[in-house]
């Protein structure tokens, strides 16, 4: 039994999952970042109580993917744009103090692409690239079963690898970066519309220019991906995200790009895949996590 914390910019989920992926129980709510850090904590606490209580006990660790830049090794958060107060929380520390049992934190791309991997669209993957497009543009890498990490452990962000430099300015202070373009907001200003998943709804439905804005959203996110299938070569992209859940409209699109722009590189050995865990896989994620520090700590 593996206590899971999925924290992201609008929500924060809590579950706890068995040896083999399965959600035993769950809840959820709103980030709240107005309310601050202790009022953050005090709810993934309470929650947490809540689904040990529902799943009979038995809590062996807890696991938790967040958003943004996390330091896996300390257990801190670091500046994270939705969530600005808890900079520097001992989130794993806290957690230990209040369940006595051990904690993992992983950035929350990293930690679905171990859920993935382990459960989903990646079984038997080698060389594995998760990959989740909605609010912004997550990528998490296991290569040989184990997480890609930079120096002195950083998470990668190739969310924000520059696709046009002439683009809009993105918070992470380039110019026309993958997640700037073919994030959902990006969709959903192109298309006109409040939110990506009313642009993809009208575009089905036959408007004009809501089709012309998918039709650059697939662009966009092909060049991304080509650009990933050049540098790695993976055996598995696996691509989920609420973006991606109207992904037929954009999926003919994708593979022509990575054809038309990975000429150097065996491109179709690369699969691309659906992401298999859905909406749980932030959960399913955040007990990989665990597993993977348990593994490491002996």
């Amino acid at each position: 039994m593996i206590g899971a914390v999925d924290i992201g910019g609008t929500k924060i989920a809590v579950g706890m999952v068995d040896s083999g992926g399965k959600i035993l129980a769950h809840r959820q709510s709103p980030s709240g970042p107005q309310l601050g850090l202790k009022a953050g904590l005090a709810r993934i606490i309470s929650m947490l109580q809540e689904v040990v209580e529902e799943a009979g006990g038995g809590l062996e660790g807890i696991g938790v993917g967040c958003t943004g830049p996390v330091d896996p090794q300390s257990g801190r958060l670091g500046w994270i744009e939705f969530l600005p107060d808890w900079e520097g929380c001992h989130l794993v520390g806290e957690l230990q103090e209040a369940f006595g049992v051990t904690a993992s934190l992983e950035n929350d791309a990293d930690a679905a692409a171990l859920g993935e991997l382990a459960w989903g669209a990646g079984q038997g993957a080698k060389r594995f690239i998760y990959v989740t497009v909605s609010t912004g543009i997550g990528v998490g890498m296991v290569f040989d079963g184990n997480l890609y990490r930079g120096a002195d452990g950083a998470h990668p962000e190739l969310g924000h690898h520059v696709i046009d430099a002439s683009g809009p300015l993105c918070f992470c202070g380039a110019h026309g970066c993958w997640e700037s373009l073919a994030g959902g907001p990006a969709l959903a200003t192109r298309g006109g519309r409040s939110t990506a998943r009313e642009v993809c709804r009208t575009a089905s439905g036959g408007d004009t220019i809501a089709m012309k804005a998918v039709e650059r959203e697939a662009y966009y996110l092909g060049l991304g991906f080509a650009n990933l299938v050049t540098l790695f070569v993976p055996d598995v992209i696996a691509i989920g995200g609420g973006v991606m859940q109207s992904r037929l409209l954009f999926w003919d699109t994708i593979e022509r790009t990575i054809r038309e722009n990975c000429g150097l590189v065996p491109f179709e050995k690369t699969r691309l895949a659906p992401a298999r865990l859905g909406s749980q896989v932030g959960l399913a994620g955040a007990a990989q996590a665990w597993i993977k520090g348990a593994q490491r700590n002996g």
